[in-house]
């Protein structure tokens, strides 16, 4: 069966050298731009370990703050105590 030149279809396969350039250029910002997200997410990870070490010190010092809280409010008391049932010395 033979085709007529006027329904035939033909696929032009030809591509312009700034096509392939916009194709390069948009591969190229594609790869920067993942480059750069890495970048941030190892600075952000460095980051929030940093703050988690801070976290975890912080943590232990208010915990040695709290023990010497507890401490010094039992010998509080006990001077407290101590100062109540002792007997008055009179100076007279």
């Amino acid at each position: 069966m033979p085709l007529s030149n006027s329904k035939s279809w033909r696929l032009n396969r030809q591509i312009s050298l700034s096509v392939i350039m916009q194709v390069m250029l948009l591969a190229s910002l594609i790869v920067g731009s993942w480059l750069n997200l890495q970048r941030q997410l190892d600075l952000l990870q460095r980051d929030v370990s940093m703050l988690l070490q801070s976290q975890s010190k912080l943590e232990q010092k208010l915990e040695s703050l709290w023990t010497r809280s507890i401490s010094h409010e039992y010998r509080l008391r006990a001077f407290e105590k101590a100062a109540t049932t002792a007997p008055i010395a009179d100076g007279s």
